[in-house]
């Protein structure tokens, strides 16, 4: 199966290393060096996952995500960047990006995250079709996670998450009570085990506890173990 992907880079040589190494995986990968091209062959659709440079000459990485993110359809978007600093890897999470790597970066890393996506867009079509008894839907207290729909409720309000921050959810809602490090989220969410990248895991779990939570500073549902990781709330009758 080819695999089409969208690659946003203005830098050429960056952007054709990217190409190369996606078509010995193979995927098929168009090329746009502007944000207007960009947003042009975006929206003719049939992709499956999307490279995006942060910093492009007429536009910008954050702008193009939210943009992708606003034509509706799952696309996972991955983002490099020459920045570094922890607000330009939160804000691109917080605009949608489903995962965020800083250059220079290796080529082994950059593939390995890439079919992480795959994996995670695969897992979650399987569930999709899942067997008709199996749970489409989970509840505790005011929280409701509607696993068919992906759709999360809190109070009987809707509460817009992205889709990692989904899986985040529902992987913590399925195993209540279990305590999961840092490392084993990024193995069992995120597909990939890399140090370093624990700091993924924060910010992803501090912006989907200000969604869901009536007081982030003192959760109900996603609750921090010091020295080990987190873990959803006990289950009560």
């Amino acid at each position: 199966m080819v695999r089409k992907v969208l690659i946003v880079e203005d830098e050429p040589d960056i952007a054709r290393l990217v190409q190369s190494h996606l078509r010995d995986i193979g995927c098929e990968a168009d090329i746009a060096g502007d944000g207007a091209t960009a947003t042009e062959l975006f929206a003719q659709g049939g992709y499956e996952l999307v490279v995006l440079d942060l910093m492009l000459p007429d536009s910008d990485g954050l702008t193009l995500c939210r943009t992708f993110r606003e034509q509706g359809g799952y696309v996972p978007i991955l983002m490099l960047t020459a920045k570094t600093t922890e607000l330009d890897r939160v804000l691109g999470l917080e605009v949608g990006a489903d995962d965020y790597l800083t250059k220079p970066f290796s080529v082994p890393e950059l593939m390995a995250r890439i079919k992480a996506l795959f994996r995670r867009v695969e897992a979650v079509q399987q569930s999709a079709l899942a067997e008709p008894d199996s749970p489409e839907s989970i509840e505790w207290g005011d929280l409701r996670i509607d696993s068919a729909r992906r759709r999360v409720t809190v109070a009987g309000s809707e509460v817009e998450l992205t889709a990692r921050e989904f899986e985040l959810l529902q992987f913590f809602a399925s195993n209540p009570g279990r305590v999961f490090s840092r490392v084993q989220l990024l193995d069992r969410v995120w597909g990939y085990n890399h140090d370093g990248y624990e700091h993924t895991v924060n910010s992803h779990i501090n912006r989907l506890r200000s969604k869901i939570e009536q007081d982030p500073s003192n959760p109900r549902y996603v609750l921090t173990v010091w020295g080990v990781g987190y873990k959803f709330a006990d289950r009560v009758n």
